[in-house]
C-alpha cells in the first residue's frame, strides 16, 4: 500500500482548516444552537462521457439529534460540457416533520383580557407533509494552486408546498387540544445557493478533504453554510464521506430552518 506523507503546505492548510472551523463549534454552541444528524445514500450511473444519473436518499434529524426532522429521495442529471464546467437538473420530494407554532400579538382578545402576554406561543401543529423540490445548477472548476481544485457552484431551486389541514391544534392558554381543523396554505419558494469550495485534489490520493461556504439569497440573504469534510474512495465503485456543518441564519423572519450544527455520512455507488 502506498502512503501519503503531507508538506508542510498541505499542514498548514489542514490547521488553519480546523482552526476556522473550530472556533466557529466553540462560538455558535455559546448561542444554544440546534444539533442534527444527515445521514444520505447515493447510487450514480455513467450514460458516457458527459452524462450521468443519481438517485439519492436522504435521513436527517434535529433537536439535538432526538427528533427526525426529513427524509428526502431525488433523482438527477449532470452534463459535463467541460473539465472546468458542468450543467446539473433535479428533482426532490421531501418529507418534513414540522412543528409550527403560533403566537400571541396586541389585536388577541387573551391580551386585552390580560390572559396572555404578547408574544407568548398561542398554538402548535405537528404534522408530517410532503415539499417538491427542483433545481438547475452550474459548477465552475479548477486547478489553481497545486492540487488544490476551486470551483463555484450556482444553483437555483423551486420549492412548493402544498395547501395542508390539520385536525386540531395545541392550545398553549387551555392546555389542550382546541378541536378545530386548521389550513395552512400552499407555498412556493425561489432560491438562489451560490456556493465557493476549495478541495485538496491529488492524482491517485484516495481521501479527499475539503471546505465550502454557501449563500442562500431569496428575497435577502436567509442563511450561511459552513462545511468541511472528507470523502474517501474505498475502490472505483464505492465511497464514503463525513463532514461537519453550520448553518447560519441570518434572516430569521424568511429562513424555515434555525442555525444548527450538522454531522453527516454519506455512501456513493457509482457504475
Amino acid at each position: 500500500m502506498r502512503v501519503y506523507n503531507l508538506s508542510s503546505i498541505k499542514l498548514r492548510y489542514l490547521a488553519v482548516l480546523l482552526f476556522t472551523f473550530h472556533f466557529s463549534l466553540l462560538t455558535s454552541f455559546a448561542q444554544k444552537d440546534d444539533f442534527g444528524l444527515d445521514f444520505s445514500l447515493e447510487v450514480q450511473k455513467k450514460i458516457d462521457k458527459k452524462w450521468s444519473v443519481s438517485l439519492e436518499g436522504e435521513l436527517r434529524t434535529r433537536n439535538n439529534a432526538q427528533t427526525n426532522d426529513r427524509w428526502s429521495v431525488g433523482i438527477g442529471v449532470d452534463y459535463k460540457a467541460t473539465k472546468w464546467l458542468k450543467a446539473s437538473a433535479g428533482y426532490s420530494f421531501l418529507y418534513d416533520n414540522y412543528e409550527r407554532i403560533s403566537y400571541f400579538d396586541a389585536e388577541d382578545d387573551e391580551v386585552d383580557d390580560g390572559d396572555a402576554d404578547e408574544g407568548d406561543p398561542k398554538k402548535c401543529a405537528r404534522y408530517w407533509q410532503g415539499r417538491h423540490r427542483f433545481n438547475v445548477a452550474l459548477t465552475l472548476s479548477k486547478k489553481l494552486i497545486g492540487d488544490f481544485k476551486f470551483s463555484l457552484r450556482e444553483r437555483w431551486q423551486y420549492t412548493y408546498r402544498p395547501e395542508y389541514t390539520v385536525d386540531e391544534r395545541w392550545s398553549y392558554l387551555k392546555n389542550a387540544y382546541d378541536g378545530k381543523a386548521h389550513t395552512y396554505s400552499g407555498k412556493g419558494k425561489n432560491v438562489l445557493r451560490s456556493r465557493l469550495q476549495v478541495e485538496y485534489d491529488k492524482s491517485k490520493m484516495p481521501v479527499t478533504p475539503y471546505a465550502s461556504v454557501e449563500l442562500f439569497n431569496a428575497k435577502s440573504l436567509e442563511k450561511i453554510r459552513y462545511q468541511a469534510g472528507v470523502d474517501w474512495s474505498i475502490t472505483k465503485q464505492h465511497a464514503v464521506g463525513a463532514f461537519y456543518r453550520y448553518q447560519h441564519v441570518t434572516d430569521e423572519d424568511e429562513a424555515e430552518e434555525p442555525n444548527r450544527h450538522l454531522i453527516g455520512l454519506s455512501y456513493k455507488i457509482k457504475f
